[in-house]
C-alpha cells in the first residue's frame, strides 16, 4: 500500500449553542442538576453553521462526533448527510462542582469555571471520571485521530470545548502544530497539521 504524500489535517470543532439557558443563578447543588440537563440536551433552534465549518466538513475524509445530543445535532447540521462516526471517546470531561453553602449562587458559566478548577487542581470528581482518566482518554483520542490523518485523510471532530482542548494538547505533544485557531466559542474550530 502506498504511503500518502502528506498527512491529513485534524480539526477539532465545538458544538453549536445549546438550548439550555445559562441566564440563571444556581447553588452548587442546583448546578449539578443543570449540568445533567445540559449533558442530555440539544441545540438552540434556528442556528446556522458557519460557512467555514461547512467547508471543513465537506472536505473531511472522516467526521467524528461525541455521542452527546448537542454534538450529534451539530454533526448532522454540518455533514450534509454523510456518515458520522459517533464515539463516547469524545464526550466532555465531567464538571462536578465543589459543595458550597446554598446562599452562594453563581451563573452556570462561572460554576463551570469553578468546577473545572476543582477537578483540575484538586482532583474533585465526585466518583466521575478523574483528571488522570480523562488525560488517558484524550491521548487515546489523539492517537486515533493521528492514525486517520497519517493515512492521508482530513479529520473533523465535533465535540466539546474542554475535551477538545485536552486532545489538542496531546496532538501538540505528539508533534502536531495548531495552524488555525478560532478559540473555543460555539461552532469554532482549531486545525492541526503535522509539524
Amino acid at each position: 500500500m502506498l504511503k500518502p504524500s502528506r498527512p491529513g489535517t485534524i480539526t477539532l470543532a465545538r458544538h453549536g449553542e445549546p438550548a439550555l439557558s445559562r441566564k440563571c443563578m444556581l447553588t452548587s447543588d442546583q448546578y449539578c442538576d443543570w449540568w445533567a440537563k445540559y449533558e442530555l440536551g440539544g441545540l438552540l433552534a434556528g442556528q446556522t453553521p458557519p460557512p467555514e465549518l461547512l467547508a471543513t466538513a465537506a472536505g473531511a475524509g472522516v467526521i467524528f462526533a461525541s455521542t452527546r445530543q448537542r454534538a450529534q445535532e451539530t454533526a448532522i447540521a454540518v455533514s450534509a448527510g454523510r456518515e458520522i462516526v459517533s464515539d463516547v471517546m469524545f464526550i466532555e470531561a465531567p464538571l462536578p462542582p465543589p459543595h458550597f453553602p446554598n446562599w452562594f449562587k453563581l451563573p452556570p458559566k462561572y460554576w463551570g469555571g469553578v468546577a473545572r478548577f476543582w477537578w483540575h487542581a484538586f482532583n474533585h470528581h465526585e466518583g466521575q471520571e478523574t483528571r488522570a482518566e480523562a488525560e488517558v482518554r484524550s491521548e487515546q483520542a489523539a492517537q486515533r485521530l493521528i492514525a486517520r490523518a497519517e493515512a492521508g485523510e482530513d479529520v473533523l471532530v465535533l465535540a466539546h470545548g474542554y475535551f477538545n482542548h485536552m486532545v489538542g494538547t496531546r496532538l501538540k505533544a505528539d508533534g502536531w502544530k495548531l495552524v488555525h485557531n478560532q478559540g473555543f466559542k460555539y461552532w469554532s474550530q482549531r486545525r492541526y497539521e503535522r509539524a
